[in-house]
């Protein structure tokens, strides 16, 4: 039987074309994307996130820009969490929640919940107008174990934390709440939480996605300390600082050729 290192080093890639960034407006964006045949499971997609990657749905990728790395791969080490007091007022704050986990799969009621965050909070970006088929798309991978943590007040779901339990760590994939509660601080909670879920497990690591420092969507991440990011050295708590590509897409387009005629 191959090993799992075996079945790495057969994978292949494809890298798109480039487009313009979702994070960094005026920026061009280009992702690495695994194979899609590659036979997945929560181990070898543990060591994918080992190496920079993360999951849409059942694409594994990770960003491959040739102008810019302000997309910096970030982890936190659950047992040396440390709460400032901010996070130990949402902590608090928010003890009156039930917890349960569930299967992984579409329910109206949690994509009622999706739908009214999406609007709520990128209404105006590619995840607008969300679909049955884009929540179980974007959410869902059948290959690897993924479950849906919900997270209720007085019997009503206000939060989903979509997590994937991988053998060293949980991945932190997505989390969407209610837009009515912001006061309550449940993005920040859900974190909080999965971080005291995987101590738990006795997992080593939370995965959280990329940290982007000028993308305010995306920087939040720093606040939790202390926090791991990948650079070319590895991984370590020195959090690189890159500065966004400055060029604009007009100028590529002239300059380069990069983009193709609309």
């Amino acid at each position: 039987m191959q090993t799992i290192y075996e079945r790495l080093e057969k994978a292949r890639f494809s890298i798109s074309t480039p487009h313009e960034c979702g994070y960094l407006p005026g920026s061009l964006s280009v992702t690495l994307m695994a194979d899609p045949k590659l036979p997945w499971s929560s181990a070898i997609y543990q060591h994918f996130l080992e190496y920079g990657f993360r999951r849409s749905g059942s694409l594994v990728y990770r960003p491959y820009c040739p102008l810019c790395r302000a997309c910096i791969p970030v982890r936190i080490p659950v047992n040396r969490f440390s709460y400032d007091r901010a996070m130990r007022r949402c902590w608090r704050h928010n003890q009156d929640l039930q917890v349960t986990m569930v299967s992984a799969q579409y329910s109206e009621e949690r994509f009622n919940l999706y739908s009214r965050y999406i609007t709520s909070r990128h209404g105006d970006g590619p995840m607008a107008n969300p679909t049955v088929e884009g929540f179980c798309d974007f959410l869902l991978f059948p290959k690897i174990d993924v479950v849906f943590y919900e997270f209720r007040r007085q019997g009503r779901l206000v939060m989903v934390a979509v997590t994937d339990i991988l053998p060293n760590s949980l991945s932190a994939v997505y989390t969407f709440f209610d837009p009515d509660e912001h006061k309550a601080s449940l993005g920040t909670y859900g974190i909080l939480w999965q971080v005291t879920e995987a101590v738990r497990l006795r997992k080593s690591h939370l995965y959280l996605g990329y940290y982007i420092q000028h993308c305010q969507k995306m920087s939040y991440k720093i606040r939790f300390h202390p926090l791991e990011a990948l650079s070319e050295n590895g991984w370590s708590t020195t959090i690189p600082h890159y500065e966004p590509d400055s060029l604009l897409l007009d100028e590529l387009e002239e300059e380069e050729g990069l983009l193709d005629d609309p």
